[in-house]
């Protein structure tokens, strides 16, 4: 197989998009997975609309090899950070999922459950609890986009607090497993909670969980520690991470390569079963290295490597699994039900922008 118009000869040397891909008990028939997104669509019964749920379907009838739900909270009491948010905590959520995790089954696909705690960039009157939590009292700097106002100072975590929020990632992936999921990942990246304990900018306390890396570190452990009891061996276990937040955007979470490779040698020791790396650009160079996240990654963990950010058309998608295992793509998969056909056939594609992608947050259903 040669295809000319990809950026050099694309040969079957080096075609590894369409290649098979062994994950624990698990093989892939190709390299393609579904980025969660959030879609705040769901109603009182916290829910998705049946559109929200039909396009995961049809993204595994498209060819996708893993579908990921939008990030789910994982309470019913401070998890909440948007309108409008999923859960996966009752038997009607259950129900509602396992319809959709069988139907991708049916396609040849794996589903993964994203669950997450929004932490400080929650705010009140959007939680059930009316309150916001922390790491520490320290809120964004940025407006929150939604309400024009600033972020309310969190409450700092007591360690009842913490107790009971690592409850909620427990309970939410028991659901997962009710529903039939084929994996659960906890999404420690963007600015969320798990990633506000890990980040010296959100992390100032003096206890066991802040400080040194080991103590912010602490935390994510603990939830991947309980998490992992409750996720059977045929299972998967998956950790998000990034070194950017949806808030303070400009800021890094991580202060230097060493310290977020030394956050990536923890999680190597845990029972997990890949890393994923969200980033805004799969090649952009990180931390004043000449490597980019996936690079810095491999270089000291040996767990299979998911990574998406700006991967839109088939040269971006090989040239990303020179050094990742899995893409995971956003918008262009939102946007475009013929993606996966588009890259194989090496069509050219467009880079759709954030602008483009809000339709997801509207109510017009994609296709």
């Amino acid at each position: 197989m040669i295809i000319n118009n990809y950026k050099g000869t694309l040969t079957m040397e080096n075609d590894k998009l369409f290649t098979p891909f062994k994950i624990k008990d698990f093989t892939l028939k190709n390299r393609i997975g579904l980025a969660p997104m959030t879609r705040m669509s769901a109603s009182q019964n916290s829910i998705p609309r049946e559109d929200v749920l039909e396009l995961l379907v049809h993204r595994a009838q498209s060819g996708v090899s893993i579908i990921y739900t939008e990030a789910l909270v994982s309470d019913y009491e401070s998890a909440q950070g948007y309108p409008g948010q999923a859960r996966l905590l009752t038997q009607p959520q259950i129900d509602a999922w396992k319809t959709v995790v069988e139907s991708v089954h049916k396609e040849g696909s794996i589903a993964i459950m994203q669950m997450f705690h929004c932490g400080r960039m929650a705010w009140p009157e959007v939680n059930p609890a009316h309150r916001t939590i922390a790491p520490s009292p320290i809120a964004p700097k940025s407006i929150n986009p939604l309400t024009k106002s600033a972020y309310p100072v969190p409450d700092g975590m007591s360690q009842f607090d913490i107790d009971h929020v690592i409850n909620g990632f427990v309970e939410t992936a028991k659901g997962a497993i009710e529903a039939g999921f084929d994996g659960v990942e906890i999404h420690g990246a963007h600015g969320y909670l798990v990633s506000q304990f890990l980040s010296f900018y959100s992390n100032q306390r003096s206890d066991n969980y802040g400080g040194s890396e080991e103590n912010r570190y602490r935390f994510a452990h603990e939830v991947i520690r309980a998490v992992s009891k409750v996720i059977p061996a045929d299972r998967l276990l998956v950790f998000r991470i990034s070194n950017w937040g949806i808030a303070d955007m400009e800021v890094s979470l991580f202060g230097s390569k060493d310290e977020y490779q030394k956050i990536i040698k923890e999680l190597s020791k845990e029972p997990i079963d890949a890393i994923s790396v969200s980033t805004y650009e799969y090649n952009q160079k990180a931390f004043d290295t000449d490597k980019n996240m996936a690079q810095l990654t491999r270089a000291v963990s040996d767990l299979p490597i998911m990574i998406c950010g700006s991967i839109y058309d088939r040269a971006s998608a090989e040239e990303a699994l020179r050094d990742a295992d899995i893409i995971l793509s956003a918008k262009s998969l939102l946007l475009n039900p013929n993606w996966v056909e588009d890259i194989r056939v090496n069509k050219e594609l467009k880079r759709y922008t954030s602008q483009e992608a809000n339709v997801a947050y509207t109510q017009e259903p994609l296709a």
